[in-house]
């Protein structure tokens, strides 16, 4: 179950506009955390942010699944079946049983999976499966928020000194 802060930042980048992938950011960054502090470990980078994504997905954030092929097919179908929870609000609970193994699981796991060098390691992984124009299109997006943000910052920084003065 997600913590409550977490579910209340996911519903102010909600509220925001901003997409269902930086609400489910959130929700990694609180699997991240779990593992670091030593509640249970993960094989690698990707299983973890993979649990937060399923995390998002019961808890309502409208994630597309996984594509056909990247993934197996009962997970695939677990992925859908969270979506459709998260949507309708209702709960599927899972035997005691089931919980408790695969939390046992988890815990036998190592806990590198959340070290910086393995996350730096796993988003190299990543962009290079994206063409140019996808890393070019990327990176003018950022340039856009990043002047859009300082422009926030010069304008608030004068209707401060305005007020002062």
């Amino acid at each position: 179950m997600p913590e409550r802060a977490t579910i209340e930042r996911a519903k102010r980048d909600k509220s925001q506009g901003k997409s269902p992938s930086t609400q489910a950011g959130e929700f990694v960054r609180e699997e991240i955390h779990h593992i670091r502090e030593g509640k249970h470990g993960a094989k690698s980078a990707k299983q973890a942010i993979a649990i937060g994504l399923s995390k998002a997905r019961r808890a309502g954030v409208k994630l597309p699944t996984p594509r056909k092929g990247t993934v197996s097919e009962r997970t695939l179908a677990e992925a859908r079946r969270a979506a459709k929870a998260g949507t309708k609000r209702t709960k599927r609970r899972v035997s005691a049983a089931r919980s408790r193994g695969a939390l046992r699981r988890l815990r036998r796991e190592g806990r590198s999976a959340a070290s910086k060098v393995a996350l730096a390691r796993q988003a190299r992984r990543v962009v290079r499966r994206r063409t140019a124009a996808q890393r070019s299109a990327s990176a003018r997006k950022a340039a856009r928020t990043r002047a859009r943000v300082k422009r926030a910052v010069v304008r608030k920084a004068a209707r401060r000194r305005a007020r002062s003065a």
